[in-house]
């Protein structure tokens, strides 16, 4: 007679099995996350652009300003902002508090820089995109 606390020969090896599957799936799912890591992918998850739209209400070109419209979208950090006329950053051109649909704001460049038409963009310092380009008459 068999004792009944021996277990069948189909019962065994079922356990390593399981354990070589676990293990490479963990290796693998380590793999990805550290991967993502190495290769800054991790970084720039938290970094997008606000959804916004803007116009240009006026240009006072002897004065280096610019005169923002936003017309709608997302509340945004104005200090998050920068003002770049035809390449050139302007880190501090925007006042430094929130900037909601239907508020205007003055952007700041220097003046005697740029003339004539330019390509003038506001740009969103944590993510880097441009959130808003139009060409504009400097001279106006």
């Amino acid at each position: 007679m068999k004792p009944s606390n021996q277990s069948n020969a189909e019962d065994r090896a079922v356990s390593p099995v399981i354990g070589v599957i676990l293990m490479v799936a963990i290796t693998v799912i380590l793999a990805a996350v550290i991967g993502t890591f190495v290769l800054g992918l991790g970084d720039q998850l938290g970094d997008t652009a606000p959804q916004a739209s803007f116009d240009v209400e006026s240009v006072d070109g002897t004065a280096g300003n610019i005169t923002f419209a936003k017309t709608g979208g997302e509340t945004v950090a104005a200090g998050d902002l920068a003002l770049s006329v035809e390449g050139t950053l302007y880190e501090n051109g925007f006042p430094d508090e929130d900037w909601q649909s239907g508020q205007t704001k003055v952007g700041n460049y220097t003046s005697g820089d740029h003339s004539g038409d330019q390509t003038v963009r506001i740009i969103h310092e944590p993510s880097g995109n441009a959130i808003f380009e139009e060409t504009v008459d400097l001279d106006a």
